[in-house]
């Protein structure tokens, strides 16, 4: 019975030790620059995926669809790549 032991010790340590990579790099990577169309499309998407048992396909649709119409959005604008929240450039002269 040691050694299940043993086996069970090694393998909680090596899920903490992967945990704590995880953490690590997630940390050192920095903020996402995700825009606000696809966390949204997202969202809804999976949300009505899950409702029909295809939560991770409705996510990933939503996301682009929200995406597109965000995009549609920046052109209509002539400010195509800006999203709302972004401030504007303006030149000084």
């Amino acid at each position: 019975m040691s050694s299940v032991k043993s086996i069970h010790i090694l393998r909680n340590a090596a899920l903490a030790g992967a945990l704590a990579v995880g953490v690590a790099g997630a940390l050192a990577a920095g903020p996402a620059q995700a825009r606000p169309g696809c966390l949204k499309g997202a969202l809804v998407g999976g949300v009505a995926g899950h409702l029909v048992g295809h939560g991770v396909l409705g996510a990933a649709a939503g996301c682009a669809y929200g995406s597109h119409e965000r995009n549609k959005y920046d052109r209509r604008d002539n400010d195509e790549g800006r999203s709302s929240y972004a401030p504007r450039q303006y030149n000084q002269y």
